[in-house]
């Protein structure tokens, strides 16, 4: 037979006579332990959080500088769509991009921008991987890795 109490589920087995308490809930709700957080994953969250946040907003601040100096200087000009010209070499890998815009180039600003944008989500993703290893975590380091695997191969195939 069960009864409900307020407190507790009493059942009694009619063989054997026997009483069994089982608790529903703590009398006290303070005394009921609130699941924790460990540090290392509130570090992980915080250390992501900041990733995000302060590197989109410095990407986006050096695409927008780059964009209004290459504005201030070719704003007026009039496009010219009689002849395709293609991207320049210069434009068409990293270490080219950086280079233009250490040479004070306006695109080379912009495309510095776009590189660190692109390059965040990467750098997250490196970053849960090496907590993960660290944490022992195999599941997902497995899974962490097949996702940085695509995102490499997504970057790199074009150059293969």
């Amino acid at each position: 037979m069960f009864k409900l109490n307020s407190q507790q589920l009493i059942t009694s087995a009619p063989e054997k006579g026997t009483v069994i308490h089982l608790p529903l809930a703590s009398p006290n709700p303070a005394e009921t332990p609130a699941p924790q957080i460990s540090e290392n994953s509130q570090l992980l969250k915080t250390l992501l959080s900041g990733l995000l946040k302060y590197g989109v907003l410095i990407a986006s601040s050096v695409v927008l500088f780059g964009g209004i100096l290459y504005l201030v200087k070719h704003g007026r000009e009039t496009a010219e769509y009689h002849f395709f010209q293609g991207e320049p070499s210069q434009f068409r890998s990293p270490t080219g991009a950086i280079a233009a815009a250490a040479s004070g180039s306006y695109r080379g600003i912009i495309q510095v921008g776009l590189l660190l944008l692109i390059a965040i989500p990467i750098l997250r993703v490196i970053i849960s991987l090496l907590i993960f290893l660290k944490q022992r975590h195999w599941i997902y380091v497995t899974i962490t890795t097949l996702v940085l695997t695509a995102l490499m191969y997504s970057l790199l195939a074009a150059y293969f």
